[in-house]
């Protein structure tokens, strides 16, 4: 199988394409730089793309886009990390609607509900109204050329992302490892999350799967914000920290501080359905992952200490 990946630079790209590899799969990595081996040059911007290398694979995986969660999000910087999104979907969804018939696997994520506070959220739940969730409808929008031209396309709304290296515990494990980390706000949001090697089983198999539509990519069960911090901190043997007010957060990110605390209890009914297996279905085996991954595995401290 050959498989064409937009972002194969980034946290879940990069695993992407190692386990693809393992696989014994071709890939075949968009890249706006000169291209070496297995790349090929595009420019969303410009519209550069190589179609004929594009339509020749057989999987056609997005997550381009700029980062969100390292930059405070100001007004002009929502601009660039909307269009980041929106041009690369229309660019390579216009060229695959030319005629194509393989699987586009499209990159979203779980800022599409907003903030639902209790609210059990499905694939079949509406978008909410803030900024991330406008952008993550504007993104999968971007897509409708070929969906409309009847090819399979899945939208990947992914939770936050726990890993070793990168995404959302990367910035948490400096503060958890020392102890000096309890909960951010309130600490009662719900997180809807995935280990990154989730993640990327999950993507492996909605690609093998005949589902076309969304799919949460979280574990079984979302977890409060003050649960999975010191599930971290258990993990890490430490018992948790101070809390981190949200004025305090607001003064680094911004108006970003509604969606960093926003309260997602998504769960992953296409998973579920479809007979998806989790490696890390708990918090708590998640959280062991991370720290063993990133090489800092102390005997866990008893959940009733915490």
């Amino acid at each position: 199988m050959r498989v064409a990946i937009a972002g194969s630079s980034g946290l879940i790209g990069t695993a992407l394409k190692e386990s693809l590899h393992a696989h014994g799969h071709e890939t075949l990595a968009l890249v706006r730089r000169e291209p070496k081996g297995d790349q090929s040059r595009w420019d969303p911007t410009t519209g550069l793309i190589d179609a004929e290398a594009l339509l020749a694979c057989d999987v056609v995986i997005n997550l381009a886009g700029a980062s969100i969660g390292d930059r405070r999000l100001t007004p002009s910087y929502q601009r660039f990390v909307r269009e980041s999104r929106v041009q690369s979907t229309a660019l390579i969804a216009s060229t695959l609607a030319q005629g194509w018939h393989g699987v586009l696997i499209q990159g979203s994520a779980m800022g599409y509900y907003g903030d639902r506070r209790e609210e059990s959220l499905t694939e079949r739940s509406d978008a909410g109204d803030s900024f991330l969730a406008g952008m993550a409808k504007d993104w999968e929008h971007a897509a409708a050329p070929v969906v409309d031209a009847g090819v399979r396309t899945v939208f990947i709304r992914s939770g936050l992302v726990l890993a070793p290296f990168g995404g959302f515990a990367d910035r948490l494990l400096p503060l958890v490892r020392r102890g000096l980390l309890g909960k951010l706000g309130s600490g009662r949001a719900w997180h809807a999350w995935i280990s990154l090697e989730d993640e990327v089983r999950a993507i492996e198999f909605l690609i093998a799967s005949d589902h076309h539509g969304p799919a949460n990519l979280v574990a079984p069960a979302a977890t409060r914000d003050a649960d999975l911090i010191a599930a971290l901190c258990r993990a890490a043997g430490k018992r948790p920290g101070f809390g981190v007010p949200a004025w305090s957060l607001e003064l680094v990110i911004g108006q970003a501080i509604d969606d960093l605390l926003a309260s997602q209890n998504a769960r992953p009914g296409v998973l579920t359905r479809l007979g998806f297996e989790w490696h890390h279905p708990s918090i708590a085996s998640a959280a062991a992952w991370v720290m063993e991954q990133a090489g800092f595995a102390p005997p866990s401290i008893p959940e009733t200490s915490a």
